[in-house]
């Protein structure tokens, strides 16, 4: 599910970075293929951007019988359009006018300024914190980390394209191990019970109640977790003070900060080539303004 949403994010940023440097045919196909990802995401949490699918503890529900059939016709179309968007852009000369030698990024800066993710990729550091700090069972997968040295836009474009084809790597090992039987814990300490439970035990009853008004608590202790987002690393710091509400709540956003190396990767160029070098960061506003 979460390689099938970083291809849909691959998607956004690919359709409207081409868009803004006029390529109009490309940002209608990518939002063309991002629709069949949506709908599978919407069609296992109900919402197009999978919020609250993923709970403590595992899942919402299972996947439905659609699903497989769904991914796998996925699976066997995406890398012909994937060729398609390359046929339009990676040997158009203007395309090349506009992202070759333009916002280098050398491998030094971009250690210096704390850059993750693609951008960090294309400048020649193979970190991935998929493979750096494994979660969520990463380290049973085979995938090559997409590396370039040049570090311009145009290299930062062809980095995320490899990107896609290794999360199609990804995606297929997950659907030949699917697993059948449970999808969430257990453990009624945070895990609601389930409907039929209610009217039969009062323990459920117990631990239903008290979960929707209070919630569980976290012990006196702090934790930075960190995974790879499309853009970068997604870190959140949690400290607890032994209560349902947590005493400190730090998110480390990869938009946040691979945005504050743009001046520099403006130095010396047109400001027609901001719109270029704002498209090959990827940012989300969101991410940037929390």
């Amino acid at each position: 599910m979460t390689t099938l949403q970083r291809l849909a994010s691959h998607l956004v940023w690919l359709g409207t970075h081409a868009l803004d440097l006029a390529a109009m045919s490309v940002f209608l196909y990518c939002f063309r293929e991002r629709e069949l990802i949506l709908d599978i995401l919407e069609m296992c949490g109900g919402q197009r951007m999978m919020a609250t699918y993923i709970r403590p503890g595992g899942l919402w529900r299972d996947v439905p019988a659609e699903f497989e059939p769904a991914v796998r016709n996925f699976l066997k179309t995406f890398p012909a359009r994937i060729d398609e968007y390359e046929a339009m852009l990676t040997k158009n000369p203007l395309f090349l006018e506009r992202t070759r030698k333009i916002g280098v990024l050398s491998r030094e800066d971009a250690i210096r300024w704390g850059i993750t993710g693609p951008s960090l990729r294309a400048s020649g550091v193979a970190f991935d914190l998929r493979k750096a700090a494994p979660y969520s069972g990463y380290e049973q997968y085979e995938f090559d980390i997409p590396t370039q040295t040049d570090g311009d836009t145009y290299v930062r474009y062809l980095v995320r394209m490899e990107e896609m084809r290794q999360s199609l790597r990804i995606v297929q090992q997950g659907m030949d191990r699917l697993p059948s039987g449970p999808v969430r814990s257990n453990n009624r300490k945070f895990v609601p019970p389930p409907r039929s439970e209610l009217g039969t035990s009062m323990e459920a009853v117990i631990h239903h109640f008290k979960l929707w008004t209070e919630g569980f608590p976290a012990p006196e202790a702090s934790v930075y977790v960190a995974v790879e987002s499309p853009r970068g690393e997604l870190g959140v710091y949690l400290e607890g003070n032994g209560g349902p509400k947590p005493h400190r709540v730090y998110w480390r956003t990869p938009s946040f900060v691979n945005l504050q190396v743009l001046p520099l990767l403006s130095k010396g160029h047109l400001v027609a080539d901001l719109v270029a070098l704002i498209g090959t960061v990827d940012i989300v506003l969101g991410d940037v303004d929390r």
